[in-house]
């Protein structure tokens, strides 16, 4: 259901991936300091939870978690075996996965309010309305 926002979404996701894949795959100086312990991890996360929540908020679907995480495995296959001065590691795989929780609560929440607005049968006012009294 497109909206007026349809536009500035598509632009920051656009914008997301583009950031998301730079960072992934470009090479990286040796040496490079970290901002504070665990920076690595808290931006691997970040770097998953931004552009899959904005696609998911987009295309109002859950298979652009699906494809974020097998890009998570993806990507450090790619840094250990083919980028010069960067190592594939387990633990930036979890913690991408763990910022892709973000996009999973997200799409979770757009289906419970989806199927309340509709009137399914799920929502709690539906069910009662039809229950005789007694």
């Amino acid at each position: 259901m497109p909206t007026r926002w349809t536009p500035l979404l598509g632009i920051a996701l656009a914008v997301a991936v583009v950031a998301h894949l730079w960072g992934l795959y470009s090479p990286v100086d040796e040496g490079a300091g970290t901002l504070f312990p665990f920076s690595d991890k808290v931006f691997h996360a970040l770097g998953f939870a931004v552009p899959a929540s904005l696609a998911v908020l987009l295309v109002r679907h859950w298979w652009p978690i699906v494809a974020f995480a097998a890009n998570a495995v993806l990507s450090e296959v790619v840094q250990h075996y083919l980028l010069p001065h960067r190592q594939g590691d387990v633990l930036d795989v979890a913690a991408d996965l763990a910022g892709l929780l973000v996009a999973v609560a997200l799409w979770w929440r757009l289906q419970r309010t989806a199927a309340t607005a509709s009137g399914s049968p799920t929502s709690s006012t539906s069910a009662s309305a039809d229950r005789p009294k007694a």
